[in-house]
Formats: C-alpha cells, sequence, structure tokens
C-alpha cells in the first residue's frame, strides 16, 4: 500500500515545526527547566518535516531507444512520523514513517517519491534540557520514478540520530526536534532494463518536528540497607553475628551481598566474626549489597561492635584453724573467681614457716616461725597472665613454758621441851621428818634444805666458859641431826639433802622442798660446814620419884 500526503499537509508540519521553536526560543524568560531527577517519558511520538537527498540511478529507455543512466533528485518536501516505547530510561524500540513525493509542478522530473516504513532499536540518553539519541530501523521503502517508474517495494535500512530539545511547555510533555540526520539506503528492482532495472539508492535524510511525551519512566527506589552486629559488646572469643537488612530490592534479580572486616566470615544475609585475636576496642564491619548477576544497584552499611578487655580474677582467702601453736599446720583456701570464666592457678606465700600447694586448698606449717602473727598471700592467676592478692592472717601462740620451780616450805622441827639435850630429835620432830621423807620418796628429783635455827642466848658464850671457847652451834646441830635422821632412818640419799644455818630467834629446824631446777635463795642461810658431826640418837634415861622409892621400900 502506498501512503501519499499532499503539499499542504506537508507545508503545515513544517510551519508548525517551525512556529513552535520560534515561540519556543522567542521567550523574554528562560524556558523553565525539567525537574532534574523528572523521569524519562515511556513513549515519544515524532512528526515533522523531512528533506531527503537520494543518490542513485535508473536505467531509462529514451525516445531514441538508446538505455541512458537517470538519477534521482533531492525531494524537498517531506513528513516524517515515528513512535518509541522505552524499555527504561535509554532504550526502546521505535517504529517509523516516512514520505517524501517529488511534484513535477515544484519544477524538476515528476514522479520521485520515496514512502519508507522501518523499525527497529532506539538509544537515548535523557537530561533536563536536551535528549541525545541514535536509531537503527530496518524495514521497506516503495520507490517510484524517477521517470514514470512503477511504485516499487524493496528493502531499506535507516542508520541515523538527533537531538531533542526539551520545553516546559504541556507541563515539560512538548519537545522540539532540533534536527534528524539519517543515512537511507533503499533498493528497487523495476524489471527490465527498458523498465528501469535495479536501483541501489543511498540517501541523507534531515528532519525536524516536536515530540510528545506521553508517560513515564519511574526509576526504581533506591536499594537501601541496615546492618547491625550482635552481641554488641563480646569479650575475645565471644562470636559476633553480623546481620544485613536490604530494602527496595529488585525481586526479579538476585541480591549478592558481601562482608568486609577482620575476622569476618560468611554468605547470604549473615556473616560471624571471629574475635578471639581482635585487640580491645570497637571493630567496624562493612557490608554491601548488590542486585546480579550484573552490576545494578548496590548500597553500604556498616556496623560495630565492642570488644572487651578480660577482666581481672578476684580471690579470697582463709586459714582453718586460724590460732596454732608452734609447730602445727593450718589449711589455707583460696576462693578465686573470673569473671569471664577464664581457667584459674593458684600460688602461696607467708611470712614466716611456709605453705605447701598449688591447688585451691594449700596446707600452711609453722615450723620455724617465732610465735605472733603470720600473714599468709594468696595469688591467683588466670589464663591471660592477670592476677590477684588476698591475704589472711594465722596466730601462734608462745610455746608453753612452766613457770620456774619454787622453794616450798615443809613442816618445822621445835627444839624447845628437851631443856638438856636442846639439838635432840625427838619423837614430834621424827612425824615431821618422817612426812618430809615420804615427799621426798615421790619427788626423786627434788633435794632438801635444812635450815637450823637458834636463839640468841645460845648463840652467846657460858658465863663459866673459858676464855676463848668457842659456843655451840646449836642451829647446826640442829640441821645436822635431822639430816642424819632422814639418811639414817629413812633412807634418803645424803646428797639431796643440804643443811644451812639461819638467823632466826628460835629453837628450831625448817624444811625447804627444792625442786629440780629451783635455786635455794633463803636470805640469811649459811651452809654448815662439814665439821659439824651428827649425834647419836639415845632414848632419855629413866626417872627416878622419892615417893615411889618411898613406897618401894614399905
Amino acid at each position: 500500500m502506498n501512503f501519499r500526503v499532499t503539499k499542504s499537509v506537508v507545508l503545515a508540519v513544517a510551519a508548525a515545526a517551525t512556529m513552535m521553536s520560534a515561540g519556543a526560543f522567542a521567550q523574554d524568560k528562560p524556558a523553565a527547566k525539567a525537574p532534574a531527577d523528572a523521569s524519562a517519558s515511556r513513549w515519544d511520538i515524532f512528526a515533522g518535516y523531512s528533506y531527503l537527498a537520494p543518490h542513485g540511478t535508473v536505467q531509462v529507455e529514451q525516445s531514441d531507444g538508446s538505455i541512458q543512466p537517470v538519477q534521482y533528485k533531492s525531494v524537498n518536501v517531506g513528513a516524517i512520523f515515528s513512535g518509541a516505547y522505552y524499555f527504561n530510561k535509554y532504550v526502546g524500540a521505535q517504529v517509523e514513517i516516512g514520505e517524501h513525493e517529488f511534484n513535477g509542478s515544484l519544477g524538476g522530473q515528476d514522479n520521485d517519491s520515496f514512502v519508507t516504513g522501518a523499525a527497529g532499536l532506539i538509544f537515548r540518553y535523557p537530561t533536563a534540557d536536551i535528549t541525545p539519541f541514535a536509531h537503527a530501523l530496518v524495514g521497506a521503502a516503495d520507490i517510484g520514478g524517477p521517470e514514470h517508474e512503477a511504485d516499487t517495494w524493496g528493502p531499506a535500512l535507516t542508520v541515523g540520530g538527533g537531538m531533542d530539545y526539551n520545553t516546559p511547555l504541556f507541563h515539560h510533555h512538548l519537545a522540539i526536534r532540533l534536527f534528524q540526520a539519517d543515512y537511507e539506503y533503499m533498493h528497487a528492482d523495476f524489471g527490465p532494463v527498458e523498465f528501469g532495472g535495479r536501483a541501489n539508492i543511498n540517501a541523507a535524510r534531515l528532519s525536524a518536528g516536536v515530540v510528545w511525551h506521553i508517560g513515564s519512566i519511574v526509576p526504581p527506589p533506591p536499594v537501601t540497607l541496615a546492618c547491625s552486629a550482635s552481641p554488641a559488646s563480646v569479650f575475645p572469643g565471644e562470636p559476633v553475628t553480623i546481620t544485613a537488612t536490604a530494602d527496595m530490592l529488585n525481586p526479579k534479580l538476585k541480591a549478592v551481598y558481601t562482608f568486609t572486616g577482620e575476622g569476618v566470615t560468611g554468605s547470604g544475609t549473615t556473616a560471624t566474626v571471629a574475635t578471639a585475636n581482635l585487640a580491645p576496642g570497637s571493630h567496624t564491619v562493612k557490608c554491601n549489597v548488590t542486585e546480579g548477576p550484573k552490576p545494578g544497584q548496590s548500597a553500604d552499611a556498616q556496623a560495630t561492635f565492642t570488644v572487651k578487655a578480660f577482666e581481672p580474677p578476684t580471690v579470697s582467702c582463709s586459714a582453718n584453724p586460724s590460732t596454732i601453736k608452734p609447730g602445727d599446720t593450718s589449711t589455707i583456701t583460696a576462693t578465686g573467681v573470673s569473671p569471664q570464666s577464664r581457667p584459674l592457678t593458684y600460688s602461696y606465700s607467708a611470712t614466716a614457716g611456709s605453705v605447701s600447694g598449688t591447688g585451691a586448698s594449700a596446707t600452711y606449717s609453722s615450723a620455724g616461725a617465732a610465735s605472733g602473727t603470720v600473714t599468709v598471700t594468696c595469688t591467683t592467676t588466670d589464663d591471660k597472665g592477670q592476677s590477684a592478692n588476698s591475704t589472711t592472717s594465722i596466730s601462734i601462740e608462745a610455746p608453753y613454758v612452766p613457770p620456774p620451780p619454787t622453794v616450798s616450805s615443809l613442816c618445822s622441827l621445835t627444839f624447845d621441851k628437851d631443856k638438856k639435850r636442846p639439838t635432840r630429835v625427838d619423837n614430834e620432830a621424827k612425824a615431821c621428818l618422817d612426812d618430809v621423807a615420804l615427799t621426798l620418796q615421790s619427788k626423786s628429783d627434788a633435794a632438801l634444805a635444812v635450815v637450823g635455827e637458834s636463839t640468841a642466848e645460845e648463840k652467846a658464850p657460858p658465863k663459866h666458859a673459858k676464855k676463848h671457847a668457842v659456843p655451840e652451834d646449836f642451829a647446826a646441830q640442829r640441821a645436822v641431826n635431822a639430816k642424819d635422821y632422814l639418811v639414817t632412818e629413812k633412807g634418803i640419799d645424803a646428797s639431796r639433802i643440804t643443811v644451812y644455818t639461819g638467823t632466826g630467834d628460835d629453837k628450831k629446824v625448817e624444811d625447804y622442798l627444792v625442786p629440780s631446777g629451783a635455786t635455794f635463795d633463803v636470805a640469811g642461810a649459811t651452809k654448815v660446814t662439814a665439821e659439824v658431826k651428827p649425834q647419836t640418837r639415845k632414848p632419855l634415861a629413866e626417872r627416878h620419884h622419892p615417893r615411889k622409892k618411898a613406897a618401894a621400900a614399905q
């Protein structure tokens, strides 16, 4: 089917394009620009004026019967229409119809005509002010002429491009195509040479007009990404989970997540951080999501977490018992606690004595330690080298020292009844000495001090004594006689008995028990020399009474 337009239609379209162009540029104020973020149109409908300059020949039979090549002429009046549907902001499909027909009434040869119909791809780069574009079309051309050749269809190829100016008119729906320049190749087979033969036409086409934008391509919303760390604070060795949450993803595209950071491993929307070798402080993991498989929209985010330093352990220390005797032991108990349950070791020291053991319980020995207070230090250390100390005290009692032995008084012997024998050990004195002997026998390590006393009268020399006569030492004799009784009558070892004279003014003998280790230190006591010998103890002589004799005589 052939398409034709009249000269008036072509001129009207051209005039409209020219007027709108002039109106747009003749405004007093600069044309308002489309918003920078305005979306590109979904449809573009173009109509305008077109000039075609074909280059090619056909064989035409002349009136003299000869066949001569005839050139196609330029067509100054033409119209062009196209519609483009864009798949996205940059690429679309286009259908285009062009008509260029030479009218003989305007001069030149009659019957040069070109009607083309083609379809193909169009590429554009829309901006707020201008939109350059390029297209490649494949279709057919209905070619007539140049000299009465019948209209014939043949293949046609079109490659070219142009530029549109985006006006603010009709809310930015109207644009002016400043130019469209195309190269067209057309082929027609008119039959035998005498009817035209084959025509291979290379043509240049220039066009201008108006473009109407319909609809819009809403750009996909930007992809968003949130990244979080759980838990936000850990100790070295505790894992951290990183979770990436993306929004506004294209469900038709596969989302690819990546994580970057020290110790980070994982895939999909989660990753794990190994913190065993991380230094204490704040750490950051970078997260990224990209729509794939080809590079598409992407978003970045990051998550932070803190690695805390291990807390040092604590320890308490106790001793049981806390008071011991010299040489005794006490059990030391250390109770260590690590806030992060780290393994603990124990050690001990003491200011005196020694501690044995390396576990939570040890033994303190007071051997070699002086009496008093001893401080025991318990130390616990974790596997990170952090330690804590605690102390406990043990009181070591002073060793028992028995009181020094003291001299004790035993019974006393009196010598004031026998006037004639004032140093004789009588029966009453014997009773006392018998008790003394029993005491010495029960205390075999004790000694006996016997202290004799005499009166001042006894110490004075006798009135009728010879000059330079030594008075009798009654005190010494009494002590020696008492010792002699114990030795001879009671079998007491003589070496255990020491005799003394005292300074008292009395006729008696005092007996003192001297335990082992004690010192006899009675004031005024003087040892009796060996010159004083014991007196033989004789029984008393029978007394004669005159009355008894007279009675007997009768």
